[in-house]
């Protein structure tokens, strides 16, 4: 799908546009109107970044907007202790970098490339005069802004009281809401790569507790686990997991 663009990786890269992309109806690019989208793809450079590479640093004040095209990236922050937090995963489609695009302040949290990521990166000018010709585009991403916020506010929440368990339980189902599919023996694929330490963090509980859970789950046929991998088997089950006080 991206076989005529060929960039340097790790740094901007120009020439011909992708011949056709498809991203999930609920992310930004799946959302706004086709001209909006059209627009959009053809502000600021193509860039790839690496594994593990750096998009954006917490703290950082830099003045740029990151459009993901294709592949994953990890959103994290520094925690007191000197550990991080795993806030949040971001597929292709999505837009990371916004909030400080758009009130010119400090980052407020790491991105990481989680495997290969293409995307393009938008001058926070050209990105805020974007939104202006498009009422539609901005609507759509001043919701995405309040939907990241509210699902912040209520993991801070709900994870108050919850039990590891029904953490992992309710991470899972939120994953595989944003970026599931079906398996190709006809479970639900969560869809993202993720380590059991970045699980882990991404649940807010220690890996040890959270390697028991998930072995309790496969043992009851409701999860599959792999490298890197997480296939919901039953789904319904896991739900009644995630309602568990």
């Amino acid at each position: 799908m991206l076989q005529e663009l060929r960039p340097t990786m790790g740094g901007p890269v120009g020439g011909p546009s992708p011949r056709r992309m498809e991203w999930p109806a609920a992310s930004v690019l799946g959302r706004i109107p086709a001209d909006a989208r059209a627009e959009i793809l053809q502000l600021g450079s193509y860039r790839e970044y690496a594994s593990e590479e750096t998009v954006l640093r917490e703290g950082d004040e830099t003045d740029f907007v990151v459009v993901l095209l294709n592949g994953w990236a990890k959103v994290t922050a520094a925690t007191e202790n000197g550990g991080f937090a795993l806030l949040a995963i971001r597929h292709g489609g999505d837009l990371i970098g916004e909030l400080a695009g758009l009130d010119s302040e400090p980052r407020s949290a790491t991105v990481t490339a989680a495997g290969a990521v293409l995307a393009k990166v938008v001058r926070a000018d050209a990105f805020v005069a974007f939104l202006r010709r498009h009422p539609d585009a901005h609507q759509v991403v001043s919701s995405t802004i309040g939907a990241k916020l509210r699902s912040a506010t209520r993991r801070r929440v709900e994870f108050g009281g919850c039990s590891v368990a029904v953490r992992v339980a309710r991470v899972i189902l939120e994953l595989e809401r944003a970026y599931g599919g079906t398996a190709a023996d006809g479970g639900r694929s969560v869809g993202v790569s993720l380590t059991q330490p970045e699980l882990a963090a991404l649940v807010g509980a220690a890996e040890p507790t959270v390697h028991k859970v998930l072995r309790d789950l496969r043992r009851r046929g409701v999860l599959a686990t792999g490298y890197r991998t997480l296939e919901i088997q039953d789904v319904e089950a896991l739900r009644a997991a995630a309602a568990n006080p």
